[in-house]
């Protein structure tokens, strides 16, 4: 063989094997990383007894049943916040495929683990760091856009105001509202600014009164919060709180107060059969099962569930069915309720519903020389599914002391 053939066969060869090579890359990339069982993996701080881990447990449920066989479950009930690593170190020792972490204090642990272990996939609800540096591929948020149920809560404490001063029980110097909050953060202001401007948008002279409780979830001192604000003439309660106080101390004044009261997580109608006007709730099942199914099948969690992304963050309102309204109580609330009800939903639907928006200025509690201007409006969840609206609005909200 002469020099030039030699050469000219040896490029030859080097072609195919690097080609063989590539093509070789190409399958082992590509190839089916679907999977015919997982394991996944719940932490939950409490259990469900209180209802916000009750509609965690639904949708885990949902799951459980939807994928059968397909899917083994493992769950941690009642972990604090500084517990969450060994919780989460357990379930990894179990095999789990997928995590769902579903307290806000458990976002910066479990986006920690889930660095060191890229082979597990971690769903973190109701905390908006996915995206922040550093970045970690496996590690995904999640959660309803809640503002939009808070809203249509509130026009339903509005319409129940005007009721109240067609009928002389109040006037419209009276039309206040209270609102019994966890914490000063933007989840917690977020909500309490949407319910009053859905009450202000059908009842213009509605005020409201905030009180903190600075407790996710403590019963004597939610009731208790309810009760101050009753005492200073609020006449719907509402909450971002954890358990029934709020709703029992409506109930409990009724005898001398006509008070109602709108909840959230759950339906308090059981609870105030006779002042309980709605209550809103994120339905984390759209997400919970979207999530395992794209396990299942190889897909990445973002490309798999219907919703709006950011990212590795996602969230939806009632397009998707993650926000839904419980049980309107036809028997005490406003005349006309239920159709305004059914018109506000579509209208977030359809993208045409607008909520931060009007006369209004806003300042930050946390630092007073942040302040907001909402002629132009505010879109929230425009880049992350947790809320970030963070204003107390001027003139028209009140913290109170408990």
């Amino acid at each position: 063989m002469t020099g030039k053939k030699y050469i000219i066969s040896t490029l030859i060869a080097a072609v195919i094997f690097i080609s063989a090579g590539a093509v070789l890359r190409l399958a082992f990339l590509s190839r089916d990383k679907s999977k015919q069982q997982i394991r996944v993996g719940f932490v939950y701080d409490s259990d469900d007894v209180t209802p916000y881990t009750a509609n965690f447990i639904k949708a885990q449920k949902a799951a459980e049943k939807k994928l059968g066989s397909d899917a083994q479950i493992f769950v941690r009930t009642n972990i604090r916040e500084n517990d969450a690593e060994e919780a989460i170190g357990q379930l990894i020792a179990e095999g789990c495929d997928i995590i769902f972490t579903t307290a806000y204090g458990y976002g910066e642990t479990a986006k920690r683990i889930a660095a060191l272990h890229p082979e597990t996939q971690f769903c973190q609800a109701a905390c908006g760091n996915a995206n922040d540096e550093p970045f970690c591929e496996n590690y995904h948020t999640f959660m309803g856009e809640i503002y939009q149920g808070r809203y249509i809560s509130g026009a339903v404490a509005g319409m129940k105001l005007n009721e109240m001063i067609e009928r002389g029980e109040i006037t419209a110097g009276e039309a206040r509202l209270g609102y019994v909050a966890a914490f000063p953060n933007a989840q917690v202001i977020s909500g309490y600014t949407a319910f009053l401007l859905g009450a202000r948008s059908v009842c213009p002279t509605a005020v409201m009164e905030v009180c903190y409780t600075n407790t996710w979830s403590n019963y004597a001192v939610e009731k208790k919060c309810a009760l101050r604000l009753i005492d200073d003439g609020c006449v719907v309660i509402s909450q971002h709180s954890d358990t029934t106080g709020p709703a029992v101390a409506c109930e409990e004044v009724l005898s001398k107060k006509n008070v109602c009261h709108v909840g959230y997580n759950q339906s308090m109608t059981d609870i105030a059969p006779t002042s309980s006007l709605i209550s809103c709730r994120i339905n984390w099942e759209p997400y919970i099962v979207g999530a395992c199914e794209a396990m299942l099948q190889g897909r990445r969690i973002e490309q798999a569930v219907s919703g709006n992304v950011h990212g590795n963050d996602i969230g939806a309102g009632f397009e998707q069915g993650w926000v839904e309204m419980l049980n309107l109580n036809e028997l005490i609330a406003a005349e006309g309720t239920k159709e305004k009800t059914d018109e506000l939903i579509e209208a977030f639907k359809d993208g045409t519903a607008e909520v931060f928006k009007g006369d209004y200025t806003g300042t930050d509690p946390s630092d007073p020389t942040r302040t907001i201007d909402l002629s132009s409006g505010y879109i929230e969840n425009e880049n992350s599914s947790a809320p970030t609206f963070s204003y107390v609005l001027n003139d028209v909200i009140t913290v109170v002391e408990i």
